[in-house]
């Protein structure tokens, strides 16, 4: 059965810092798609100016690893439904859904990690847009992405190290490590 794991978290939650660590090294997926990584490769110096472009070449990656049910991974910050088309036709290729979800406990935390990377000469994203993206891609990962995934796992990427705050595996009933939080993550706000 092949397998895809969905990254998902707020920017600035370290979706692709810590995609880069766990993947090769933990999962064996060696195929990670990212929209940032392809801006950034079709124009480093500028790779806002090439966002769109960059996306119509992460969904034709997708669909062809779908295709050929090859193991993957993909990042996104939930704020969209766009992939839930495309994960039904992954389920109908047999694929297991994984999500890794990394939640951060504010949206001026993710403003000021999105800070952080600029200095360090990485891609900047307006306020508005993450704090827009916070609260969209915490409804979404409720409503809509945990109902269509075999298995999932939320850490609390607030501080560091992780805390794992939540999981589920095939057929089990979620396993809550930090009920607190977990019930925070799990109200839908604005």
């Amino acid at each position: 059965m092949p397998e895809l794991y969905i990254i998902g978290g707020c920017n600035g939650s370290g979706k692709t810092t810590t995609s880069k660590q766990i993947l090769p090294y933990f999962l064996n997926i060696y195929e990670y798609v990212n929209a940032d990584e392809i801006a950034s490769g079709l124009s480093p110096f500028r790779p806002e100016n090439v966002a769109i472009q960059a996306g119509k070449l992460m969904r034709k990656r997708l669909k062809y690893l779908c295709q050929n049910q090859i193991n993957f991974a993909f990042e996104t910050t939930l704020s969209g439904l766009n992939y839930i088309r495309f994960l039904q036709q992954c389920q109908n290729k047999d694929y297991q859904i994984n999500l890794m979800y990394f939640w951060l406990n504010n949206p001026q935390l993710a403003i000021a990690r999105v800070k952080q990377r600029v200095a360090s000469g990485g891609h900047n994203i307006p306020k508005d847009v993450i704090i827009r993206r916070y609260y969209r891609g915490q409804k979404n990962l409720i409503e809509s992405y945990i109902p269509l995934c075999d298995t999932w796992v939320i850490f609390d990427n607030t501080n560091f190290p992780s805390q794992l705050i939540a999981e589920k595996g095939i057929n089990q009933a979620p396993i809550i490590y930090q009920p607190q939080t977990y019930s925070q993550i799990m109200e839908i706000k604005p």
